[in-house]
């Protein structure tokens, strides 16, 4: 179903822990829509004790009730670890972050000794997005395909922070397969690595369930169809997605479907809550 690995990612794993023991705070970028699948643990292991602010990034795509019962969790968690819902975009949100890097680690960010912050992330979360506001121009690539950092990077902001970023990287083992899936579907996995209908009808059974009425807001529809691969029909046929005969093109139908909710335009949403991440771990 997935399997996507590059062999560039290796070198950022050795890029990441070898610039780790100069670093006073790691920065690691998440999907606000599924803050557990877009997260690795490989990082965590890497930073060891240092601290840590966890970036709840496209927070304006997220389900906002959601959103801060992640807050909550990451808050009261690991000591040093704190977390903060942004749009990287956003000058504001980005000033917000300054500000909370600063205020945990005081002893730095004077002449001569600057605040020397990590900026880590799976593929797509918006990494060089962030990077980018922070420093108030283009330093960083930017694109809607994954892994379009492939080198580490050193940035002078000229206000005593530092910042170092490195290439995305992904767990090479997707062993979860619902937070594989929501990781897809949300456009953290590149095209070439799956399988678009099989992903679109996992996200419309998704969505059928946790938000219906942005379903049927979106499409017009008269009534829910009762799984993913309905809705997919569905899609297909409102949307003009018809190959000869007037058969609905499923992959088109499908490729439609993930553009509209990477987008942002089935409204708000999460994929993933705190009691989602606990049945994965029990099951």
């Amino acid at each position: 179903m997935i399997n996507w690995f590059p062999g560039h990612m290796h070198s950022a794993r050795q890029q990441i822990s070898g610039h780790m023991p100069k670093i006073d705070l790691v920065i690691e970028v998440l999907d606000a829509r599924l803050p557990a699948a877009s997260s690795n643990s490989l990082l965590t292991e890497l930073r060891g004790a240092k601290p840590c602010i966890k970036v709840l990034n496209k927070s304006d795509l997220a389900d906002p009730k959601v959103t801060s019962e992640w807050i909550r969790y990451f808050d009261g968690g690991v000591k040093g670890v704190k977390s903060l819902a942004i749009n990287a975009t956003r000058k504001s949100d980005v000033t917000r972050l300054i500000r909370l890097s600063r205020s945990l680690v005081p002893h730095r960010g004077g002449p001569g000794k600057p605040l020397r912050i990590m900026i880590v992330g799976i593929p797509n979360v918006g990494k060089s997005t962030l990077i980018n506001t922070l420093c108030g121009r283009k330093i960083a690539r930017v694109g809607d395909k994954p892994a379009i950092t492939r080198s580490s990077q050193q940035v002078d902001l000229r206000n005593g922070i530092l910042l170092f970023d490195t290439p995305g990287v992904l767990a090479p083992n997707l062993e979860n397969r619902r937070g594989a899936m929501c990781l897809a579907a949300t456009g953290a996995i590149g095209d070439n690595a799956m399988d678009h209908e099989r992903i679109a009808a996992f996200a419309g059974d998704f969505l059928l369930v946790r938000y219906p009425r942005q379903i049927v807001e979106r499409y017009k529809l008269k009534e829910l169809p009762e799984n993913g691969e309905l809705l997919l029909e569905e899609v297909g046929r409102r949307r003009g997605c018809l190959a000869a005969g007037g058969v609905v093109d499923r992959q088109r139908a499908a490729e439609l479907l993930l553009h509209d909710l990477q987008a942002g335009r089935l409204g708000r949403l999460s994929m993933e809550t705190l009691t989602d991440t606990a049945e994965d771990s029990s099951g």
